[in-house]
Formats: C-alpha cells, sequence, structure tokens
C-alpha cells in the first residue's frame, strides 16, 4: 500500500516523467533525496514500470492507426504471440474474450503499408485463421496514463 503522498509523486510523474526532483520535492514538500528515494521504492515495488518517450507518429511517417482481431487457434497462442512480438508496427497485443482471440493495435505509414503487413505477414502466421482490421479517422484521446485515487 502506498501513502498519499507517494500517490502525488506518481501522479506529477504520470505528467511528465522528465520533472526535475528538485520540482517534485517542491510539490510535494520533501527534501530532493526524499523524493528520490520515494520513487526508487515505487520502482522497486513494481508502481512504476519504466519511463518511455512518446514520438510524434507523423514525424516517422506512422499516422495510420489500425485495431486488428484476430481469430486464432488458441493452443498455438504462444507461437502466434512470438512471431507478432517482432513486428515493431504492432504497439499492443492483448488477448480478448469473444470470437476473435487476440485485439491488435498497429500504427503504420498508411493503408498499402497496412495491407502488406496483415497479407504478407500476419495472414501468414500458422494459427491465424481470419483478421477483422479497423482503422482510426480521427483520435480524440490517447493516453498512457492510469487513473490514480483522489487524495484530500
Amino acid at each position: 500500500m502506498i501513502d498519499e503522498i507517494s500517490y502525488k509523486i506518481l501522479k506529477i510523474l504520470q505528467e511528465k516523467a522528465r520533472i526535475p526532483n528538485a520540482e517534485v520535492a517542491r510539490q510535494v514538500e520533501l527534501a530532493p533525496s526524499a523524493v528520490l528515494e520515494r520513487i526508487r521504492k515505487l520502482e522497486k515495488q513494481g508502481y512504476i514500470d519504466g519511463y518511455e518517450v512518446r514520438l510524434n507518429p507523423q514525424r516517422f511517417s506512422h499516422s495510420l492507426i489500425a485495431f486488428v482481431h484476430l481469430q486464432i487457434e488458441t493452443e498455438r497462442l504462444a507461437e502466434i504471440d512470438a512471431v507478432l512480438q517482432e513486428i515493431p508496427e504492432i504497439q499492443e497485443i492483448h488477448l480478448v474474450t469473444g470470437n476473435d482471440g487476440l485485439f491488435l493495435k498497429m500504427r503504420c505509414a498508411d493503408s498499402e503499408a497496412l495491407g502488406k503487413l496483415l497479407f504478407h505477414s500476419i495472414q501468414k502466421i500458422p494459427g491465424v485463421h481470419s483478421t477483422r482490421t479497423e482503422t482510426v479517422v480521427k483520435t480524440l484521446k490517447e493516453t498512457g496514463r492510469i487513473p490514480l485515487p483522489q487524495q484530500s
């Protein structure tokens, strides 16, 4: 269980992971060394998985987002997953309930690049029965942030 100050630190870091430690300390009214110790403890306890830079996909010609439903042979999940893990355009892989089995989030340059990946890579994986793809017209919200409890 973590306390109110640690929740405040997590909220600050979710907003801006590169914020200077001294600024976090000022906002939570602790010494910088105490904040650093708390952050290291939160990392060690698994509350913080890591730090990541979010790049602008348009600047790297990966502005097309597609969600792909894969109907698979579930007994071949490990094999299928191993192949999918190696495709850099796949940002997320989820095992889901229902008829599909896997749900992917992909970023590609355009529909042609998406088609090549689907037809020449993903659909050729042994154990993948079918795919159903939805492309995004406009993103209204996208975040990796997790809602944290409100503290008094």
